[in-house]
């Protein structure tokens, strides 16, 4: 047996070991290894639900460098299992900033490890990978052997059901800046902030439902759109929300739908879903509209994709329907439309929060499909 004699260990469940320093708390805290490559915004990626059980790697070498702040959050606290970086800050510096991100972590009970070779660790991942792993540090410090042998027990991150684990308990509503609008009801699979925030700006007053709400629930709102939001864990443990959406898509109700919205509305729509070797995490991800033919710059957090091809078009039970953007990188389905109800959804963030924000206009294409839907039925 070999025990460690650094301060802190990420381990991978194909043996590679990585050392480093124990940042933010102290113990063990097991989850899937990923990497994101914005070179800003840890505090949004921190605090995004979508994180929920990944331990997150920033491929940026220097982080914490404008500490933490109380209007950026994500959600209602950080949301990922563990945090991997470089270089942290030795002191943050920003008008905004309350403490540092070292002491966010340890307030918040996340286990983190600092002094690595990022740039090794994101290599092996997207030639291996993303795979299960463990952060210990602490009396967590243990044998080689026994901390791997933990990360193998751990559960994958395949088949897992976890939107319901990050959803809202209860339902509640966000109301319109100025005057209502339009009335929308959002399945929270976990929502991110900054997504209320812009609806709301455009006169939208949003009703936020549980992860397991009925298509009974989202009618009692009388809702003139629904939205399904982004979140965690594999499209195909959800059966409930997808079943919902076949049920909207019946009634031709305008729907919205980013990243895992639009995983669920393309299982509605009859189409598979699988996981991805490493995912797409970031803030620099260019995506291309087949329409078009315009490049987005988006950001971007999933690791399970839509099956599908560029400007595919397809038969739905709904009827017609297309692959309406896919990555420039490597062809990843990145949104839908349909053509015979009023429905569609993209595989990124158009609320982005650090950035980038050329996708924000999806959000008035949502509030088009609305009004196009009242004047038709008015």
């Amino acid at each position: 047996m070999t025990v460690a004699t650094t301060d802190a260990a990420l381990v991978l469940e194909d043996g590679r070991i990585f050392r480093g320093a124990a940042y933010g708390a102290r113990g063990r805290t097991l989850g899937e290894v990923v990497f994101t490559t914005g070179m800003t915004g840890y505090q949004e990626t921190l605090t995004d639900p979508s994180y929920h059980r990944q331990i997150v790697v920033q491929t940026a070498p220097q982080i914490g460098n404008t500490g933490w702040n109380d209007e950026d959050d994500e959600s209602d606290r950080i949301r990922v299992a563990g945090y991997v970086v470089r270089d942290p800050a030795r002191m943050p510096s920003n008008w905004r900033s309350t403490r540092s991100l070292d002491d966010a972590l340890a307030a918040q009970g996340v286990v983190g490890i600092a002094e690595v070779d990022t740039r090794t660790l994101t290599r092996h991942i997207r030639e291996h990978g993303a795979m299960r792993a463990g952060v210990f540090s602490g009396d967590a410090l243990v044998t080689d052997e026994a901390m791997l042998e933990a990360v193998r027990a751990s559960a994958p991150m395949k088949g897992a059901d976890l939107a319901g684990e990050v959803s809202t308990a209860e339902s509640y509503v966000v109301p319109a800046r100025g005057a209502t609008r339009f009335r929308v009801a959002a399945l929270d699979l976990g929502i991110k902030t900054n997504t209320p925030r812009q609806l709301a700006e455009r006169g939208v007053e949003l009703h936020v439902l549980p992860s397991g709400s009925t298509v009974d629930d989202v009618l009692a709102v009388a809702p003139d759109g629904v939205f399904l939001s982004n979140g965690p864990g594999d499209p195909e443990t959800q059966t409930a929300a997808i079943e919902l959406t076949r049920q909207v898509l019946g009634r031709e109700i305008p729907l919205f739908g980013i990243c895992f919205g639009n995983q669920i509305l393309g299982r509605a729509l009859g189409l598979g879903t699988y996981k991805m070797r490493f995912g797409h995490r970031g803030i620099n991800i260019p995506v291309l509209d087949a329409t078009t033919g315009r490049v987005a710059i988006t950001a971007q957090n999933h690791g399970f994709a839509l099956e599908g091809e560029p400007g595919q078009r397809f038969d739905s039970p709904f009827g017609k329907a297309h692959v309406s953007h896919h990555c420039a990188n490597d062809g990843t389905v990145e949104g839908l439309r349909c053509s015979d109800v009023p429905a569609f959804s993209v595989q990124y963030h158009p609320e982005a929060a650090a950035g980038p924000h050329d996708a924000a206009p999806l959000f008035d294409e949502f509030v088009t499909l609305m009004e196009a839907r009242h004047a038709q039925t008015h």
